[in-house]
């Protein structure tokens, strides 16, 4: 056997390995791709779900009704508790390092039958934690070559066959993986509380430009106005009113590319920091404890 079919067998075994732990998740006409996590429960990709509550999952011909527990748009990840647990499953074994790039990864999704698919692709860029454009922290940046299909939200494993963590579509459907440290960190909370707690100031901001004779005393030449308060919000309570210009929180500064989501993630909850602020021409600085942000 040459090396190429010792490769397609090699990719071939793994994808059938993963088979027992990629279900077909179908919420509405057409079907995408979930992870048995737990034998009663399914993770997948939280943008597919839609406003869906519920979904039949499909693995092998057996199709069981699941409930949605969580979601959390933060992390793109989705959790399901399955009416009754599908035996013989077991999910794909973890532990896999960061990939190199130029390294070969095998996304695993599932056809309409819950019938595992592969698809080859490529470690295009890696990177450390980083945050989402909803401010959830995700714990590694692995970048695909490939844009997905019905197979997002289906397990992705490194080439040992180890778990990666699961497939995504980022900006123009790019690839992207959630890695599995952070569904590991988010699936409990998910399926206790049914979202992830995120800190909360309680204002209504709009970007505006320092004026050109505060510039200097400042240290910068954009911050933020506040246009509303919520009542007996963080922010009312610690005496900030409308009107005022925030200039930074802490070490954040207003008018960074990072957006203030970065800063609200669940560890900040109970919290005191210090916002830094222009009134009527004079700068202050006032604390406020971050509480949790209401669920709507």
């Amino acid at each position: 056997m040459d090396i190429i079919e010792q490769l397609s067998a090699a990719l071939a075994d793994r994808v059938a390995g993963a088979a027992a732990s990629v279900v077909a998740l179908k919420t509405g006409p057409r079907h995408r791709s979930g992870i048995l996590w737990r034998p009663d429960v399914v993770v997948t990709s939280e943008q597919i779900v839609g406003d869906q509550e519920s979904a039949t999952i499909i693995q092998g011909g057996t199709e069981v009704t699941a409930k949605l527990a969580g979601r959390d748009p933060t992390t793109n990840v989705a959790v399901f508790r399955l009416e009754m647990p599908l035996s013989g499953a077991s999910p794909t074994p973890g532990g896999a390092a960061t990939p190199r790039v130029g390294s070969l990864a095998l996304v695993v999704g599932a056809d309409p039958a819950g019938a595992a698919t592969g698809r080859l692709a490529m470690v295009h860029a890696t990177g450390p934690a980083w945050h989402s454009m909803a401010g959830g922290r995700i714990d590694t940046l692995i970048r695909l070559d490939v844009r997905l299909g019905s197979d997002e939200g289906g397990p992705v494993l490194d080439q040992s066959g180890a778990l990666l963590g699961m497939s995504t579509s980022g900006p123009r459907r790019r690839g992207l993986v959630i890695p599995a440290a952070t569904i590991a960190r988010v699936v409990d909370p998910l399926l206790e509380q049914g979202h992830i707690a995120r800190g909360w100031l309680g204002v209504g901001l709009q970007p505006v430009a320092i004026p050109d004779q505060l510039q200097a005393a400042t240290g910068q030449t954009r911050g933020t106005m506040v246009l509303q308060l919520v009542a007996n919000g963080p922010a009312q309570q610690a005496g900030i009113l409308p009107g005022d210009i925030l200039l930074s929180i802490d070490d954040f500064r207003f008018g960074q590319r990072r957006g203030l989501a970065t800063l609200m993630g669940p560890d900040r909850i109970g919290k005191a920091v210090t916002v830094r602020l222009l009134r009527a021409g004079e700068m202050k600085e006032i604390g406020v404890v971050i509480a949790a942000r209401p669920r709507s």
